[in-house]
This record gives structure tokens, sequence and C-alpha cells, in this order.
């Protein structure tokens, strides 16, 4: 384990923005080691609840080749041209053999690289079932503890990934990429429940008519879905633009400020933050929980036993769990 004096140092280093000493404690916080975990506690423990800089969290996400990188790379520009201190996050799909990540999207933000105003992290999902590591929280704790005003944290659109980082940030925005009317039904009505802006990009070229057509087409579903209180009427926001010729993008940055401005008058930006600590309170205790029950030497073998009765067909998932919960509670005790 760390020193304590060694973290104190670190967490100074963070607070006064230093690099080195911010990428070496978001090392720690993506650490799966049991000991790295327990710096991870002791490090919050530096900085004071409330003491950090608010930043203004948006999250980015959609499909392979829709245009995030290019999109995140012209809007980080702009806004490191404004002097704002940006922070991206960007998570990248795990190889599950080699447990590498798959996309590198930091090498396709080739003008925010070396910025002097900007940091780029990209982090792995690991093995997360949502897309989103648990550590991606902390993360973006110690970008806030750091002082960056703006943080995006950048996602793979692969289901669940899209409700994780809608749980972790103020703003969520969509990239979809054009699409013909029959392809919209079967996403549209999901993407809609949780997306505040929604961006149709390769408004360009040959796509350029196929683009505007899927934005309109979305822009009318809008007045289907269930009216939400935490965005305005006319929400979510449908947009057309094309990243690589920088057009619309600036269009986009100011529905996001704007929608966060409306939130904080309107009193959805506290209850959605305290919404999003409950949520990944939540989900950390149900990992320490099974982290607990695998560690533990009478239920971590019958765990390994039930899964080779469940993979031989002996006894059905749904009975072994039975089985196991009910060993559970007589070992501690449980009501």
């Amino acid at each position: 384990m760390t020193e304590p004096i060694k973290l104190e140092a670190l967490a100074e280093g963070v607070r006064r923005g230093n690099r080195r000493d911010l990428s070496r404690a978001i090392t720690i916080v993506e650490s799966t080691r049991p000991e790295n975990r327990a710096d991870t506690a002791a490090l919050f423990n530096r900085f004071r609840i409330g003491s950090h800089r608010e930043a203004l969290r948006v999250g980015i996400s959609g499909a392979p080749g829709v245009g995030k990188s290019t999109f995140i790379n012209r809007l980080g520009v702009a806004l490191a041209d404004k002097g704002v201190n940006l922070a991206v996050l960007a998570v990248d799909p795990t190889s599950e053999i080699t447990r590498g990540s798959i996309l590198g999207d930091k090498t396709r933000m080739t003008d925010l690289v070396g910025q002097k105003n900007v940091y780029i992290r990209p982090t792995p999902t690991g093995l997360s079932l949502g897309g989103v590591p648990e550590s991606a929280k902390d993360t973006v704790f110690l970008l806030e503890q750091a002082g960056f005003d703006v943080i995006i944290v950048e996602t793979t659109g692969v289901g669940q990934s899209e409700i994780s980082v809608a749980n972790l940030t103020d703003i969520f925005v969509l990239l979809i990429a054009p699409a013909g009317g029959d392809e919209l039904q079967g996403v549209k009505r999901g993407i809609l429940e949780f997306a505040d802006i929604v961006i149709v990009n390769k408004f360009d070229g040959d796509l350029k008519e196929a683009a505007s057509r899927t934005a309109a087409e979305y822009a009318s579903s809008v007045n289907l879905q269930p009216k939400r209180k935490e965005i305005p009427s006319a929400h979510p926001k449908t947009l057309a633009i094309s990243a690589i010729l920088d057009e619309g993008v600036e269009d986009v940055w100011s529905e996001i400020s704007g929608l966060a401005d409306w939130r904080k008058e309107n009193g959805h930006w506290l209850t959605k933050r305290q919404s999003q600590e409950r949520h990944w309170f939540r989900r950390e205790i149900q990992s320490a929980l099974v982290a607990m029950l695998e560690r533990s030497p009478t239920i971590g073998t019958m765990i390994g036993e039930m899964e080779d009765r469940v993979s031989n067909g002996s006894i059905n998932r749904h009975c072994a769990v039975k089985e196991l919960s009910r060993a559970i509670r007589e070992l501690w005790l449980l009501d």
C-alpha cells in the first residue's frame, strides 16, 4: 500500500493540476487490485467534500464510425480557444483476450493532443457490463479536483453504455449516423428516453440528404415521447452537423451550455447529481459484496462448484442461485 505521506503529496499535486500526479492518481483508482482499492479510499479522504470546482460533465456516445472522435476533436479545439480547461475521458472497449483497449480514440484527436489546457485520458472498460467502468466515476471526481471546467466522457454506443454515461454526466449527447426511416424505428424510442441532445453527423457530401432526413425524423419523434421534467419541452434537440467540415459544432455547444444553465435555474442540476451519487454508491456496494463472496473460502468454493454444475447441466442456474443464497444466509446469519 502506498505510504500515507505519499498519498497526501499526490492529492496536493492533483489539486494543483499537476498532470503527472493526476495520471498517477487515476491509475490507482482504475486498478482492480485490493491494495489499490484501499489506496483509493485513503486518497479520497484527502480531498475535502465540496472544495473542488464543479465542472460541466458532458457524455458523448454513439456507435463506432459515427464520428465521435472527430466531433470531440473539433469541439475541444473550440473550447480550448475560449480558454476552457478541458478533460476528455475516452472509454475504450477492452479486448477479452489481451485486456487491451481496442479503439484507441486518443490517436484520432490529433488537434487536442499537446494543447496546454486539454487533458486526454483513455480508459479501458475492463469487464464492466455497463460499458463504463466503476472507476470512471472516481476519475471524473479527480478531474474536478484538478480544476477542469468541462469534462467530456466519450464511450462507444453498445446499448447499456449510454445509460451508464447518462448516470455519470450532466448533459448526455448522442451521435448517430444518417440512416433510412425503417432503421430508426427499432432504436428511436429507447434512445430518446435519456438523450438530451441528438446529433446527426456527416451532414455533408453524398450523405447530406440522408442526414437531413434522419434529423427531421428524430425531431418529429420527440413529440411522441413522454415528457421529461428535467429538460425543456422542445428537447431532446436534434441537430444535423458535419464534424469533418466543422459545421454546426458551435451550435451543439450552445445547446449544451444553454441546457446546463436551464437545469441549474430550475433545480434539476442538483437533483440529477444527487441521484447519480446514489446510483454509483449502490453499484459499488454490489461490486464490493460480490468480491467479498468470492474471497470467502466457503462461498468462493461453492460458487466454483455451482459453476461446474450449471455448465454440465446437473442443475439449472436458478436453483444454483437459490442454493447459494441459502448458504450465504446461513453462514452470515442474514435475515
